[in-house]
């Protein structure tokens, strides 16, 4: 699950780095690399993905990977991305513990890191963490101390593969000249952030369900527009990701207006704030009041939205979208 909180951990240090790299300090600060990595400067006065921060690193600042695979004379180590799930250490898989139990360091933003048990954290050789916007120079961080020879997890909530670094991992080791079985590449799931909102909800996505992002930081948004019209318009339960932030509010109205124009205002609406956390909050809506939902505290970047389909209903302060049973049984 995506979220708009980015506040950075104390950097601690080492008279020597364990991931190979020439460096005599480790630290968690985002402007200092231990392998190589092409990492930015955070800039303290604006966001290029809508963080509602003021610490945060410049996308132009992180296009560019800065090492290859020439550049490392280790026999590789392993690098897993590894789903944390939906926040609380019991929503993390037995396989993921293990994971990260395992890893020598452990890379992500730096939210996401704070949601790893402590007895994880302090098994760990080393943490690195980054602000929000991050992605690319802690995704190649992660890569290169792997390439130096370590055993490293690179950590998100949710699953890896749903809106986060899997990918990006993939490409990147592939932009560096090297494969994924260089670095034993494996991606460990998580429960994404759709279904462990769904399950606080009842049971929303029993049938055909399509997952949008607002996010309009890597996807333009009249992309994010056209998707979202032709999905509105089928008959799929919607599952709405990175919803609102302080500088793509319009974002959320458009998404709400295009939703009105091809499903009944009284189409149930599930909204589910900071899934798994302490802040948790639960709510089922019409989606003629979601518009207005976009001015409150119950809207943000770790809320996700789901949309129910024209058969969705809501009993007992549960969403219940049908899968067809009725129509072949009787019960």
């Amino acid at each position: 699950m995506s979220t708009d909180s980015d506040t950075e951990t104390d950097a601690s240090t080492e008279t020597e780095p364990k991931c190979g790299a020439s460096s005599s300090e480790t630290t968690t600060d985002d402007n200092a690399s231990k392998c190589g990595a092409s990492t930015g400067d955070p800039n303290p006065s604006s966001s290029d993905c809508g963080a509602s921060s003021s610490n945060t690193v410049s996308s132009s600042e992180e296009e560019e990977v800065g090492s290859t695979v020439e550049d490392f004379d280790a026999e590789p180590g392993r690098l897993l991305a590894v789903g944390l799930g939906p926040g609380q250490p019991e929503g993390m898989t037995q396989r993921a513990r293990a994971a990260l139990m395992e890893a020598e360091h452990i890379v992500g933003y730096t939210t996401y890191i704070d949601l790893i048990p402590d007895e994880i954290t302090e098994a760990a050789d080393e943490l690195y963490d980054t602000p929000m916007c991050g992605e690319v120079s802690r995704t190649e961080e992660a890569i290169d101390r792997a390439l130096a020879g370590n055993d490293v997890a690179i950590v998100g909530s949710g699953d890896p593969n749903v809106y986060a670094l899997a990918g990006l991992a993939l490409e990147i080791i592939e932009s560096k000249g090297g494969t994924a079985s260089m670095v034993d590449f494996e991606v460990v799931p998580g429960v994404p952030a759709a279904q462990s909102c769904g399950a606080r909800l009842g049971a929303p996505l029993v049938n055909d369900t399509v997952t949008i992002s607002l996010s309009d930081h890597l996807t333009p948004m009249e992309d994010i527009e056209s998707r979202l019209e032709a999905v509105a318009s089928e008959g799929f339960t919607i599952a709405i990701y990175n919803p609102w932030s302080r500088k793509r509010r319009e974002n959320y109205q458009t998404c709400c207006e295009i939703l009105l124009e091809h499903r009944d205002p009284e189409t149930p609406v599930g909204v589910v704030h900071g899934a798994g956390r302490e802040d948790e909050r639960v709510e089922i809506v019409h989606l003629g009041g979601l518009p207005d939902l976009g001015e409150t505290d119950l809207v943000d970047m770790t809320t996700t939205i789901l949309v129910g389909n024209e058969d969705t209903y809501v009993w007992d302060d549960r969403m219940v979208t049908p899968r067809g049973y009725e129509t072949k049984y009787d019960y």
